[in-house]
């Protein structure tokens, strides 16, 4: 992948080139939520990512620190994908999207329980997620 100049130094426009697509975010989501982390996984994800894309995004999050990768000890051809500190600092992020998805979307498949929980108890909410991904590290 080849390095592209920011257009500037808006914070805005930091999070967009990183995020500013409708695949990336996803990605994260399946690695913080869904316990996903292998290739195959995120391929089977319900909006069917096709596989160059899945490669590239995977490089995009890899370079700009959200995620790393390491050889799966246990089956030596495959990759572990794995938010890094930085990944897991876009959990408030997340939790937020999914708080004013549901609130604006009729059809959402929110888990009403966990949009419940992030309205009451957002801060303890944070801290028992991102201690779950953090023994994940």
């Amino acid at each position: 992948m080849v390095k592209q100049k920011r257009r500037s130094d808006c914070p805005i426009n930091f999070a967009l080139e990183i995020f500013g697509d409708k695949w990336t975010f996803l990605i994260v989501r399946d690695l913080m939520f869904k316990g996903k982390h292998y290739y195959g996984e995120f391929l089977q994800a319900g909006e069917k990512i096709a596989t160059n894309i899945l490669a590239d995004r995977l490089i995009l999050l890899e370079e700009s620190g959200i995620i790393s990768k390491e050889v799966d000890e246990q089956h030596r051809s495959k990759q572990i994908y794995k938010l890094t500190k930085k990944g897991i600092d876009l959990l408030p992020v997340l939790i937020e999207v999914i708080v004013w998805s549901t609130k604006y979307d009729k059809n959402t498949a929110s888990d009403m329980k966990f949009v419940n929980r992030a309205k009451k108890d957002r801060e303890g909410l944070l801290k028992e997620i991102s201690t779950y991904l953090k023994e994940e590290l």
